[in-house]
């Protein structure tokens, strides 16, 4: 399992690349417009504050564009490079053309039906937006469940997107998805419970340490 930023913002993969556990970094368009630098100086700016993977995901529209601009994102991120393709019948072609030579995931799956054909188009991630499937499906959560289910005994994992709370996260993951993507505030909120930090008080408070020694209580 990893847990990934979800974020272009270079500052945000700076706090990221500080705590230590955060394996990777997601992008999409919509989040390299709001980055403060081009799209390809963000991204060669974002696979140094990373060793682990950064998916950058294309937006042209015919074949031939979305080849060239998967290899461009290559030539810029280097093997760290996972391209985010769309899941629709160009995007599972390009994902068949480009996966021998680039890590290709398929994005904005909202089927097990297209997590199957993303497995034989030759994807190793197949990508869920979980809560945006639960306001237009019903039930995010199943989709992960119904994923997990087709894509078990292969080597595709399951990455969950769009979570907004990490009851939802945690809800992801016993469904069956592999890694999650998160915004910076979500990753925060994962590492916090009001319990815990009364616990730590608590013993803190009664309790001695390296630092605290028997000698100066009182």
């Amino acid at each position: 399992m990893a847990l990934y930023l979800d974020s272009a913002m270079v500052s945000e993969a700076e706090i990221a690349s500080k705590m230590g556990w955060v394996k990777g970094i997601t992008t999409n368009p919509t989040l390299l417009a709001k980055s403060n630098e081009p799209p390809e100086i963000a991204l060669k700016k974002l696979s140094q504050l990373t060793t682990g993977p950064l998916y950058y995901q294309l937006t042209t529209s015919d074949f031939d564009g979305m080849v060239a601009e998967g290899r461009k994102a290559y030539e810029i991120i280097g093997e760290q490079t996972i391209l985010k393709i769309p899941a629709t019948s160009l995007g599972f072609q390009v994902v068949a053309y480009l996966s021998p030579e680039i890590t290709c995931s398929v994005t904005a799956i909202y089927s097990a039906a297209q997590a199957a054909v993303a497995r034989e188009a030759g994807a190793k991630i197949a990508i869920a937006y979980v809560n945006r499937a639960t306001k237009l499906l019903g039930d995010g959560i199943a989709l992960v469940r119904d994923m997990a289910s087709v894509l078990q005994k292969s080597n595709v994992k399951i990455l969950a997107a769009s979570i907004k709370s990490p009851q939802e996260a945690a809800a992801s993951l016993q469904a069956g998805a592999d890694h999650l993507t998160l915004p910076l505030a979500m990753l925060q909120a994962m590492t916090t419970h009001e319990l815990s930090e009364k616990t730590f008080e608590d013993f803190n408070r009664d309790g001695v340490g390296l630092t605290k020694g028997v000698g100066s209580r009182k």
